[in-house]
């Protein structure tokens, strides 16, 4: 199967499924058997799964150590995850592993002890993100939250599982001129 082939066919595909597995540490996957839906698991050749999902939620992750190293040992294209569920775990911030997933469109984090806000500017990165959930983290505390998230992603149309509205947008951008300085420009000083 070519690449443009699976890209077509592997969103279809049921999630790798570890969700409610007391998984500790990633390197626990690699053992574990993934939970099985209605329907079974396309594996490739080399017995890797061909979904473009990865579903971690419910377990007591509180790192993602080695996550690329176990997606390629699971998954034939880690590189083309465009979910990962993430919900209720213990992790404390966003990796940056997350953001080497250029095709990831739909991330939950919701459920988590991400405690701030600036965490969320890690996603930027990330051009297909669509769809985000971070709610029930501390973060969700801070004031100007939904704002703050949907100015630093203006490419979400999913936010804590609402859709983003003309009028959110709006009202970000004016939280944005309110609340968020500028960066100045460094004027360069002559000096003779």
């Amino acid at each position: 199967m070519n690449k443009r082939d699976y890209m077509n066919t592997s969103v279809q595909e049921p999630p790798l499924d570890y969700s409610f597995r007391s998984i500790h540490v990633i390197q626990d996957l690699v053992n574990e058997e993934p939970r099985t839906g209605l329907r079974p698991l396309k594996r490739s050749k080399s017995g890797k799964s061909l979904t473009q999902s990865l579903w971690l939620n419910n377990n007591v992750l509180n790192d993602l150590r080695d996550f690329n190293q176990v997606a390629s040992q699971l998954l034939e294209h880690p590189e083309n995850l465009a979910w990962i569920d993430l919900s209720f775990n213990d992790l404390t911030s966003i990796d940056p592993v997350l953001t080497t997933f250029f095709n990831l469109s739909v991330l939950y984090l919701h459920g988590n002890s991400i405690q701030h806000l600036g965490e969320v500017n890690k996603l930027a990165v990330l051009p297909r993100l669509r769809s985000l959930t971070l709610h029930g983290n501390p973060m969700e505390e801070e004031k100007g939250y939904r704002q703050y998230v949907l100015c630093t992603l203006p490419h979400i149309t999913t936010f804590d599982f609402s859709g983003v509205t003309k009028a959110d947008r709006t009202t970000a951008e004016v939280w944005k001129r309110m609340n968020i300085k500028p960066k100045k420009a460094r004027i360069k000083q002559n000096t003779l």
